[in-house]
């Protein structure tokens, strides 16, 4: 059985800023590009320092590392993958970061019904041919604090549809990646 292949990521600013970690680059994992990682956390630094954080479809841990270092208080780091999650579990223990780390495979989805933590950044990047933006933002809801920042990623050639109560607050295109910050605001119950 062959092993299948070992990429290296590299964390842009704040603690643990040129720190290298490795991740398991199987099963079509894409990590967030720098550039578009530097604008992500640019938007979010008036809100990044202490934040719980949450990076759905974790993949190889990028969001939410470079949260870590950025001073977020602490990350669960949901993804499927098996080989995924250990890479995560051992990049945490390479930064000293086990103890801020929640680390579960699971389904986002799934794990979103169950969850009782409530967020005030989340990091929704599911793979771009799923088509799970609209339920997860739907279920990622409940889980929102009242301030809450949301970074949305997908393919250029499509089209979001964002559901009732969600505000986009910045959006930008790099090649062929769009994303945004958003937020979500329920809306008042009408009398």
């Amino acid at each position: 059985m062959s092993r299948r292949p070992l990429g290296r990521l590299r964390i842009i600013a704040g603690e643990w800023r040129s720190r290298l970690i490795d991740f398991d680059a199987g099963d079509g994992v894409r990590p967030t590009p720098d550039r578009v990682r530097q604008t992500v956390f640019d938007w979010l630094t008036p809100v990044i320092d202490g934040a719980t954080c949450v990076d759905l479809f974790a993949g190889s841990g990028a969001l939410g590392f470079e949260a870590l270092s950025r001073g977020a208080a602490s990350v669960s780091f949901v993804e499927t993958g098996r080989r995924q999650t250990d890479a995560i579990k051992q990049a945490a223990a390479k930064l000293g970061a086990v103890a801020r780390c929640d680390v579960v495979a699971s389904d986002a989805l799934a794990w979103l019904s169950n969850s009782r933590t409530q967020f005030d950044v989340a990091f929704v990047d599911p793979p771009y041919d799923a088509g799970l933006w609209k339920p997860v933002l739907l279920a990622l809801q409940p889980a929102l604090k009242q301030e809450n920042r949301v970074y949305v990623e997908w393919p250029k050639s499509v089209t979001p549809v964002w559901p009732e109560g969600w505000q986009v607050l910045r959006e930008k295109t790099a090649g062929q990646v769009s994303y945004a910050l958003a937020t979500y605001r329920p809306q008042a119950p009408s009398v």
